[in-house]
């Protein structure tokens, strides 16, 4: 099943929402870091969700995910998820410099200061959200996980199947001076928000339900 998908006006409408929050997410960091952050343009993507592990380099690539549950006039969830050496550099800048010694491992500083990092930057995006479509969203404490990223990924794919065998992915990033920090968003609304979500659009009348 293709579904929600199959319609282009809904692409198009999820596509601004996209570069909107993440334009929200880049000012947020910029506030967080009192540094000056530039953000190529979004890439919003829509992949068939056995092919989401390979974007992010592979389903054995060790990311860090970091999870919340949508309430309010919308159920469901959303997922920030970067690569170790991106979770690794936005900690590095966010705390001038702090550096975990160990390649490929997150220590628990590491995590809070990702928690606070994923919870800023997925509330900008539920912000434009909400202003886009009036409707109230609120997003809960965010919990962590660092696993590879078949593991991470299988949650928003077991949950968006039920919906469609395709999800819609906003690939960020985010530029201080030399460094780089590559970020993912999913955002997953149960069955029942996903008709919500589209009608508070204007897309009241579509293909592929």
């Amino acid at each position: 099943m293709g579904g929600y998908f199959d319609n282009n006006i809904v692409i198009d409408i999820l596509k601004e929402i996209g570069n909107i929050g993440a334009g929200n997410a880049a000012t947020a960091l910029a506030k967080m870091l009192n540094k000056r952050i530039d953000m190529n343009v979004p890439k919003v993507n829509v992949l068939d969700i056995s092919d989401v592990p390979a974007l992010i380099g592979g389903p054995e690539t060790l990311v860090t995910g970091v999870y919340f549950k949508i309430e309010g006039d919308l159920d469901g969830s959303i997922m920030f998820v970067l690569d170790i050496n991106s979770s690794q550099t936005l900690v590095k800048l966010l705390t001038s410099g702090y550096q975990n010694n160990k390649d490929n491992e997150i220590d628990d500083f590491t995590k809070s200061v990702l928690q606070e990092i994923g919870n800023i930057l997925s509330g900008s995006y539920i912000s434009s959200l909400s202003s886009l479509t009036g409707l109230n969203i609120k997003i809960s404490i965010p919990s962590i996980a660092i696993d590879m990223a078949g593991a991470i990924l299988s949650v928003p794919a077991i949950q968006f199947g039920q919906i469609s065998d395709k999800i819609l992915i906003i690939e960020t990033e985010f530029i201080e001076g030399s460094d780089n920090v590559k970020g993912f968003f999913f955002l997953v609304p149960d069955y029942d928000s996903y008709d919500i979500l589209l009608k508070s659009l204007g897309v009241s009348d579509y293909e592929g339900k």
